[in-house]
């Protein structure tokens, strides 16, 4: 009977994998590719506007870090992180701590006051985050300047395109879902992985981290600013486990249990039109902004400041519209917590019933007032 018991068991596996098609695994699973690309990509692809233009977000970013600095958050991140010792400093000080926690503690600065770049496709992110993985990995590896751009090149590319390619939001996940792998090629680059070690750090940097959107969504914490430096964290701690030899789940975006079904749904990524020589990079459609508030709002500021100007007296004023994006609105207006809680002021219209099919995307108008 136990015998009997163990000979079923044993071949319990091999039954599973017949009825499942679990073994029907893509001939170029999307991990794979990815580091393909990571892998192959050049210094010598990069023409001169992409280095000048990362270079330019690069101090953008410090610019950001340094402007920081001294925030409550970002103190206790910095704090924790000096807890250690390590080979990659904190920017700011001249000490160090390991490559994940100066990540993390480099990436809080950067992010935290929503004042770094932006870019937008299915869903706004911060593809600037990840230059603090690059420093730090680049600083414990000793990589040269040339390295390290082209790192960041690769990190920027990857975050956009899926970004293009992949909704995370209808299910509600978060942003730096998508930073995971791209933090992880861009690491395991620097590391000097090859694409068999790099598909595995795409794979454990994906399959545990993948964090929820709750962070963006009613009451907002302090988790907010530092969502993107906890991926950046486990991308390149997952670039670590894969640079010493752990595997990671596989496939991990088309399996079973993978990605695509579990997170986005169904997606077609085109690896091959990726940024090159002689195709564009999508930093250049990256953007930096005026103003150290959500993408969203940075075109309703500069009305408002032209209205302000206009108007004068504020007693002239009876009611405020502001129109949006259906995204713009979810993100900046859909919920009480999110307007003033003092004067109770609450958006009156939204979508209206006329115009409720067309504030389904990304890009379709939607209208909120406020009445003073």
């Amino acid at each position: 009977m136990t015998m009997a018991a163990l000979g079923t068991w044993g071949m319990a596996p091999r039954a599973i994998a017949a009825t499942t098609g679990a073994s029907d695994v893509p001939a170029h699973p999307l991990a794979n590719r990815l580091a393909v690309y990571a892998d192959t990509l050049r210094y010598e692809d990069l023409d001169a506007a992409t280095l000048e233009k990362i270079k330019t977000h690069v101090i953008d970013t410090i610019g950001c870090g340094i402007g920081a600095f001294d925030e409550r958050p970002v103190r206790i991140c910095r704090d924790i992180a000096l807890s250690v010792g390590g080979p990659a400093t904190i920017i700011g000080t001249k000490r160090r701590t390991s490559t994940e926690l100066a990540t993390f503690a480099n990436c809080a600065a950067f992010r935290y006051l929503d004042f770094n770049d932006t870019y937008v496709g299915r869903f706004s992110v911060h593809p600037s985050d990840h230059i603090a993985a690059c420093i730090a990995v680049a600083e414990a590896e000793r990589a040269s300047a040339r390295e390290l751009i082209t790192a960041i090149a690769v990190a920027y590319e990857v975050n956009c395109r899926l970004v293009d390619a992949l909704d995370i939001s209808t299910r509600g996940w978060d942003p730096p879902v998508l930073s995971l792998p791209s933090v992880a090629l861009a690491a395991g680059k620097l590391m000097k992985l090859g694409p068999e070690r790099l598909t595995h750090a795409v794979s454990l940097a994906i399959n545990d981290h993948i964090p929820m959107a709750q962070t963006r969504v009613q009451t907002l914490s302090d988790w907010k600013g530092l969502a993107d430096a906890e991926a950046g964290r486990n991308a390149v701690f997952a670039a670590s486990l894969a640079r010493g030899g752990l595997t990671g789940p596989a496939p991990i975006f088309e399996g079973q249990s993978g990605f695509f079904r579990q997170v986005t749904g169904p997606a077609d990524v085109d690896v091959g039109s990726f940024g090159k020589r002689g195709t564009q990079f999508r930093i250049h459609l990256c953007s930096l902004k005026p103003y150290p508030a959500v993408i969203y709002t940075q075109t309703a500021i500069v009305a408002g400041i032209a209205v302000a100007k206009d108007v004068g007296s504020l007693n002239r004023i009876a009611a405020i519209e502001i129109a949006t994006t259906r995204r713009g609105y979810q993100r900046t207006g859909a919920e009480p917590e999110k307007w003033d809680p003092k004067t109770g002021i609450r958006p009156i219209t939204a979508c209206p019933t006329s115009r409720r099919a067309q504030c389904s995307t990304e890009t379709s108008p939607t209208r909120a007032s406020r009445r003073i």
